[in-house]
């Protein structure tokens, strides 16, 4: 793909993107911090998985300001269901930053974006290309999939991968729109979501499929396999028939490799247990493992015994559990059980887990 064919790709591609682009929250918007916590959530999650949570976080923290004015696990709170917590405390201290050393305004170039906490390449990219029109190529998953397929290029081998890198981030060098990167590059990056799919690409619905050596015909790197396992936890609740119900939480130690000082159901030593007392079963994915969850209903006098010993417990009222840092299990499970208010979500023995 010459520099010469570069402009012709490029008016056919943003064409499309004009009348083909999804209508996402932060895509009307301008404000580069606004872009910031979008691209952040948008790493390693799903579009469908943000649009919620973007919604209630931007009205919460509608500034840098805000968000920096907050505690962290209020930031935790709002945060919960969509994982890799580690972005929301890296969001959160750079806004700090932001207002401490840069007077609340974000940096406009790549150079000093880079110089925050929890912002790399591909995040200061985005920011100054949609924000700003800095012309700078973004590279995803997405478009590393798009150039190598436009190239003819394998990526099923790890062997050369740096200089496979390299050759991907010339060619999106080289054919980002001057004039319009911001929309160039979330054109390219839709493609990639929505037409240049992993599997089964929409090649008759390209736009440039024409200047595509492969036709989707192309090798990629295969997804690690999926790792199974089983867990089990109690569900132990207080007061369930009151007007004031509270569910036992325990909260994962500040030392934790994974999630630390979130709060999580009480784990159980073992996963079998009388099926009476099962309240749910669930299917939940972190990273490259798939969890069968069993959540066992227990009662508040049995729940010392029949317990793993953990972290620190506390009962939390169900009117509170919406400002509470939970695991992504936890808010699951809470929510199937109707104790989360305002999140509900159809389970068909969600109604047994408060008996």
């Amino acid at each position: 793909m010459g520099p010469k064919n570069a402009p012709r790709l490029r008016q056919q591609l943003l064409r499309w993107y004009e009348g083909n682009r999804r209508d996402l929250p932060w895509r009307r918007s301008r404000d580069p911090y606004a872009i910031w916590v979008s691209e952040i959530m948008l790493q390693q999650t799903r579009v469908a998985a943000v649009e919620e949570r973007y919604r209630a976080f931007m009205a919460r923290f509608p500034t840098v300001a805000a968000l920096a004015r907050a505690a962290e696990q209020e930031v935790l709170a709002l945060w919960s269901g969509l994982g890799y917590y580690r972005r929301a405390r890296m969001l959160h201290k750079a806004a700090r930053q932001v207002m401490n050393d840069h007077g609340g305004l974000l940096p406009q170039t790549v150079s000093g974006l880079r110089k925050l906490p929890g912002i790399g390449v591909y995040t200061a990219a985005a920011i100054a290309s949609i924000a700003h029109s800095e012309a700078v190529a973004v590279v995803d998953g997405n478009v590393e999939r798009v150039l190598c397929r436009l190239a003819g290029w394998d990526a099923s081998h790890t062997a050369g991968k740096s200089g496979l890198s390299r050759r991907i981030a010339d060619l999106a060098a080289r054919l980002v729109d001057p004039g319009r990167s911001g929309d160039f590059n979330q054109a390219m990056m839709e493609l990639g979501a929505t037409v240049c799919l992993p599997r089964n690409p929409k090649c008759l619905l390209c736009p440039i499929a024409a200047a595509c050596v492969t036709r989707g015909e192309h090798k990629t790197t295969p997804r690690p396999r999926m790792q199974a396992r089983d867990a089990a936890y109690a569900l132990c609740v207080r007061g369930a028939a009151t007007r004031t119900p509270a569910v036992l939480l325990e909260q994962r130690p500040a030392s934790a490799s994974v999630m630390p000082g979130l709060f999580e159901l009480p784990a159980l030593p073992e996963y079998d247990f009388p099926s009476g007392e099962l309240a749910m079963t669930v299917r939940h994915a972190i990273m490259q493992v798939n969890y069968r969850v069993r959540i066992r209903r227990v009662a508040e006098p049995e729940v010392g015994a029949l317990t793993r010993k953990g972290g620190r417990r506390r009962w939390v009222a169900v009117a509170d559990l919406p400002r509470v840092a939970l695991t992504g299990l936890a808010r699951k499970v809470l929510a199937r059980a109707n104790l989360m208010p305002g999140h509900t979500e159809s389970h068909p023995v969600a109604a047994q887990a408060l008996l």
